[in-house]
């Protein structure tokens, strides 16, 4: 599936409560959540199955979970390689380890990105100055099997 198809699909989730841990489209899920439902919309079953985890997952230990896991599945972009549909890797404070995940939805002069917002629900936000400075890795799906 190309980019816009991702989003599509990814626009579908919007307005799921913010719900951690969870990963079902309109009744709740996190951002982790939303990249999980939309491997299965893509591959039928999830890759790995996910333990159960804190908010503050990984800090304790710092330790990269989240970024492993995403080289493991998804493949790695080089920076400046823009496009619908990548999922973007967040570093919410600096220092901390890398756990808040969005698909981009729009490039350019008017980039946003989907994603799981905690306390609220799935949105489309603008991806401003200080979003894009928390990007620390951008992934793409890698491809579907030819059935």
């Amino acid at each position: 599936m190309n980019g816009a198809g991702i989003v599509t699909l990814a626009r579908g989730w919007i307005g799921t409560p913010y719900l951690h841990q969870a990963s079902v489209r309109g009744a709740g899920t996190d951002c982790l959540g939303l990249l999980r439902g939309l491997w299965r919309d893509l591959y039928g079953a999830e890759p790995e199955s996910v333990p159960a985890y804190t908010p503050d997952w990984s800090e304790p230990q710092r330790e990269e979970r989240l970024w492993q896991a995403a080289c493991r599945h998804l493949l790695q972009k080089p920076p400046g390689q823009e496009a619908p549909g990548d999922v973007l890797l967040f570093r919410m404070r600096s220092g901390g380890v890398a756990k808040h995940l969005g698909i981009a939805a729009e490039v350019g002069p008017r980039a946003s990105f989907i994603h799981a917002y905690s306390r609220h629900a799935v949105v489309e936000s603008p991806l401003s100055a200080p979003w894009r400075r928390r990007i620390v890795a951008r992934f793409t799906f890698p491809p579907q099997e030819e059935t």
